[in-house]
């Protein structure tokens, strides 16, 4: 039997932590940083300063990734039996607990790091945010919605890109806070329906499974009512026809996705949530358009 190296394990070794980290997928991610990028851009009324739009894009990375490895470890003894997260590297073995535990304190140590460039108010949010994040996989085991704390952790880069750059929180703020949570519920709402037989043979709880018959007609109401509130902020803030001609073209990919969903097989339900982030990301290229004109 051939045997490894030490540099073929350093990589094998190296290849199974990147994964751990989702740093191989990054699609959550983007999901985490449009809306981080949206509030940058309207708390700033254009570009941010440089060095806050630095922290807030590399924080991002780095609580995401100690997200993901958190949400692992919690679900280490669930992963093994779902067949879109079998592969995972806790589950296979790749990885130890004990590797994985030293793993997210040092992802959530380099993300503490940054806060030190940050005010106060906006440290406070993020240890909402961090909090919230890690509690996300247990509400699995009980709450019919745990997409909804998802939603909230998902978007506590919000209240901390207008708490940083302004002091505060305006109403807007949360205005876009609340969007992005139906946002999140609607795109992670199609991800669970990819699990949904395997969550009810194990017990674990999603909105996929709650919605029941209804799960396709509330991603596309959430959808709707996410980008028509996104289009509505230009009674709020001047941002142009430019702005609204990218919230059109996004309403455009959200029918196209909400069709694709309507079939409710695993691969269309995968490929609606791996696509939904260009949703955010035409949001955001609207705002900077409108604010550069």
């Amino acid at each position: 039997m051939a045997t490894l190296d030490n540099g073929e394990m350093l990589r094998a070794r190296a290849s199974a932590y990147w994964r751990l980290g989702r740093f191989d997928r990054p699609v959550g991610t983007w999901l985490l940083l449009w809306p981080t990028l949206w509030a940058l851009w309207l708390s700033a009324q254009g570009i941010p300063d440089l060095s806050r739009l630095v922290v807030f894009v590399v924080g991002t990375f780095l609580m995401r990734a100690a997200g993901c490895v958190l949400n692992d470890l919690a679900d280490r003894n669930f992963d093994g039996y779902v067949k879109r997260t079998a592969q995972r590297v806790l589950a296979t073995g790749e990885v130890s607990v004990a590797g994985a535990v030293v793993y997210a304190l040092l992802l959530l140590a380099a993300s503490a790091s940054l806060l030190f460039f940050l005010n106060d108010l906006a440290r406070q949010y993020a240890l909402v945010a961090a909090v919230l994040a890690a509690a996300y996989p247990f509400f699995k085991r009980f709450f019919p919605y745990p997409q909804i704390v998802l939603g909230m952790a998902f978007g506590f880069g919000i209240p901390m890109a207008f708490a940083d750059t302004l002091g505060e929180v305006p109403p807007i703020g949360w205005w876009l806070w609340i969007l992005n949570l139906a946002w999140v519920l609607a795109y992670d709402t199609a991800y669970a329906m990819v699990d949904r037989d395997d969550d009810l043979r194990l017990g674990l709880k999603s909105s996929a499974i709650s919605f029941g018959r209804h799960d396709w007609t509330a991603v596309v109401v959430l959808q709707m009512a996410f980008l028509a509130g996104m289009a509505g902020l230009t009674w709020f803030i001047p941002l142009g026809f430019g702005y609204l001609i990218f919230c059109a073209t996004a309403c455009v990919f959200g029918v196209f996705l909400a069709r694709r969903l309507r079939s409710r097989t695993r691969e269309d339900s995968l490929y609606v949530f791996l696509k939904s982030h260009w949703l955010g990301a035409l949001l955001w290229l609207g705002m900077v358009v409108g604010f550069a004109r």
